[in-house]
């Protein structure tokens, strides 16, 4: 019974094709959690799939409705209880997925098979999240199997409406506290700062999303009759967009923008290298905050992005002046920016600067952004056990430069959050081809397998 014991039986459970087959059957249930008619999927992914792998782990498990309403993506709690006076571990996935996109997926593939193809495994849910905590339980399972205990308490949610903004989850955890109870989070999503440097990230930047619109008049009119007359909305909405960023990307309103990067923020990722793989695309490195390095701008720093522009009917011009224009933006922010202070303060900068007319709405509301300091006992606690495993430090970054519903764990739970990616940058996520490379998840196997065999062995930091 050792730790290199664990480790080489979850190398087996790779080797041997089984992981394969369980991840397998998690990707064939099409849990698009943004299609109202896959509500059924979701049922079906918590009670068929997950339940019967958490019960052959010892878990007692309940899938509950979601607080918001029978229409609303239900939840997982699984539970492995060995001691009252034991360490408690929450861990957490999410089972839906974004829309499949059938038809754009290269010849010979689908969203819902999973399928190899050199080094890489495609299918929906590969990346985000069935592979990353198909990989957690595997890992579990190798250690009960081998210490025959886990040696602390494991708490487990599955939600299924995370591709969603996770509607719910936050009600769900307040009302459940007493049920969610625990001292330290290990999840894993997203993915790894370059492929082949493993990689812990203890919080997330925030993201609000945001529509700047124009509506002028009823209805488009004759741009030869009309144009030079009628004041153009796309036109006025492209103009207010510019005063919010230079032409090189930076925020130029101050309250969309963090006052500084701490110094022990920025000595822990300066100089750290970001690698996507070879189908990433090439930095820009002009773009964004004068003089902050790139990872400063993704992991220290706030970015906005226009994400779609519409105005008039891009498919099918018309000549015509059009009635109004549309714009959806976003901006990802770090700790300790505050939503409602950004929204206030670029209306303050629309109207100063002669864009009153212009509409702020919020379609749904931001993820809050969340981060712990690299020097905290647990970051340094995940470290040295990577280590242990791989031979060399993973890197550490105080938060993801994307977004998850970390604050719920973070802030509302209390919980110090510990995050292991097992994917890449340039694994299609949300897009057709999504993949998982299948080195990545052996090596991310043998490092949750360290991971969760060190939480049942004494050093762990005080969590009394």
């Amino acid at each position: 019974m050792s730790r290199n014991s664990a480790i080489a039986r979850v190398e087996q459970h790779f080797d041997s094709e089984r992981f394969f087959e369980e991840l397998s059957r998690r990707v064939a249930i099409p849990t698009e959690s943004q299609d109202p008619q896959r509500r059924p999927d979701l049922f079906r992914y918590l009670e068929d799939e997950m339940t019967p792998s958490f019960n052959r782990l010892g878990f007692s498990s309940e899938v509950f409705e979601n607080p918001l309403g029978e229409t609303e993506p239900p939840f997982l709690v699984a539970h492995r209880h060995e001691g009252d006076d034991l360490l408690t571990v929450f861990g957490y996935g999410h089972g839906d997925v974004v829309r499949g996109y059938d038809d754009q997926w290269d010849e010979g593939l689908s969203p819902w098979r999973l399928e190899k193809v050199g080094e890489r495994w495609y299918g929906r849910g590969t990346a985000d999240n069935k592979g990353q905590h198909s990989i957690n339980l595997a890992a579990i399972a190798a250690v009960i199997a081998e210490r025959g205990r886990l040696g602390y308490n494991l708490v487990f949610v599955v939600e299924t409406g995370e591709e969603r903004g996770s509607p719910g989850l936050r009600e769900f955890c307040a009302a459940n506290q007493d049920l969610l109870r625990a001292d330290v989070l290990l999840a894993s999503d997203g993915p790894r700062l370059s492929p082949d440097r493993p990689t812990v990230f203890m919080g997330t930047r925030g993201a609000l999303n945001f529509d700047l619109s124009l509506d002028l008049r009823a209805g488009g009119h004759h741009s030869g009759n009309w144009g030079g007359l009628l004041a153009n909305p796309g036109i006025i909405l492209a103009h207010a967009i510019a005063t919010i960023t230079s032409v090189t990307g930076e925020i130029l309103v101050p309250e969309l923008r963090p006052p500084s990067i701490p110094a022990s923020i920025s000595d822990a990722i300066r100089a750290l290298e970001i690698g996507a793989g070879d189908d990433a695309p090439e930095i820009d490195p002009t773009w964004g905050e004068p003089g902050l390095s790139s990872p400063e701008q993704v992991y220290g720093w706030n970015s906005f992005e226009v994400l779609a522009y519409t105005t008039g009917n891009p498919d099918k011009p018309a000549n015509a002046v059009p009635p109004h224009a549309r714009s959806h933006c976003q901006v990802r922010f770090v700790v300790p920016c505050d939503p409602d202070e950004m929204l206030a303060g670029l209306r303050r900068h629309l109207d100063a600067a002669g864009f009153s007319q212009i509409e702020i709405s919020r379609p749904h509301e931001p993820m809050m952004a969340t981060r712990l300091d690299p020097q905290h006992p647990w970051a340094r606690w995940a470290a040295a056990s990577i280590t242990d495993t791989c031979g060399e430090p993973p890197a550490m970054l105080p938060n993801l430069g994307g977004s998850l519903p970390n604050d719920v764990f973070a802030d509302l739970l209390g919980l110090p959050t510990l995050w292991v990616p097992h994917s890449y940058s340039g694994c299609s996520q949300h897009a057709p081809n999504e993949h998982i490379l299948d080195w990545i998840t052996r090596d991310s196997l043998r490092i949750m397998t360290g991971l969760f065999w060190d939480l049942g062995e004494p050093g762990t930091p005080d969590w009394t």
